[in-house]
């Protein structure tokens, strides 16, 4: 799984595919049909492979994330698009944007991303900024306690990329496993700050209650639909009353779904 990290273009196309044949049709449950007159965020969009189904239908669409080298590769990614000037892609901490009125967006689209950023309920709150009132805003997330909610699959280690649950150990464990299978600094920094962030379904809900959202639509994942092109597995969701319990249904879930908006 390690590889798929480190060859970005793949990865990049492997968002473009799980984003039009499931999330776009997802969204589209609750918003109708998605057409070139809806313009689209990404916060946290990598090289922007999510957004590229909504560029093909003709949306002015926007990525925004923290990597510089990311940004460059989506650049270069996009170059001959149909649609290119109607992209925009910025490297910047997205605090430090203040949005005028030509920065509300009609979908916002934050996938593996909500359970990398520090102290969700203020970025719940600044994210409004960016919203006009009928704006829906989808959010697809491992919770922290599932098979792979620590993020392992980055490890170098084949070991531990495909070993679950692992992130759960206590602090000293984890990081004295990841040392003996030889992971690097580096990524060892990297699953400790989303040890830190990691958000369960739970504390998910009751911020989005908090910062006065409501939920339009909610599945919870016994196989997330990404698997089925990263590991040619069917997508299932968990069934009842496993996916109601709370707590429990974190570690017998790989994502939730959402799509929300304001109350």
């Amino acid at each position: 799984m390690h590889d798929r990290h480190i060859n970005r273009e793949r990865y990049f196309n492997e968002q473009v595919e799980t984003t039009e044949k499931h999330v776009v049709p997802y969204i589209e449950l609750v918003y109708g049909t998605i057409g070139e007159d809806k313009s689209v965020l990404e916060i946290g969009c990598g090289e922007g492979g999510n957004l590229k189904p909504f560029l093909d239908r003709g949306c002015p669409s926007m990525g925004i994330d923290l990597s510089e080298s990311k940004i460059e590769n989506g650049k270069k990614y996009f170059a001959g698009h149909p649609h290119e000037k109607k992209i925009t892609l910025i490297a910047q901490d997205i605090y430090l944007i203040d949005p005028n009125e030509d920065w509300k967006f009609d979908v916002i689209f934050l996938r593996d991303t909500i359970e990398h950023i520090p102290d969700q309920e203020r970025f719940m709150g600044y994210m409004k900024r960016f919203m006009k009132k009928d704006s829906v805003v989808f959010f697809g997330f491992p919770p922290w306690q599932s098979p792979f909610g620590g993020h392992q699959q980055v490890c170098r280690s084949r070991f531990l990329s495909k070993l679950p649950y692992f992130h759960l150990l206590p602090k000293f464990m984890f990081k004295g496993l990841m040392k003996m299978c030889g992971e690097s600094d580096a990524t060892l920094q990297n699953l400790l700050e989303v040890r830190s962030t990691g958000i369960s379904l739970e504390r998910f809900e009751r911020i989005l209650e908090k910062q006065g959202y409501k939920i339009d639509k909610r599945t919870i994942w016994f196989i997330q639909p990404n698997y089925e092109v990263k590991f040619k597995l069917k997508k299932k969701t968990l069934v009842q009353p496993f996916a109601s319990i709370p707590w429990l249904r974190n570690f017998w879930s790989t994502a939730g779904y959402y799509v929300v908006s304001l109350k």
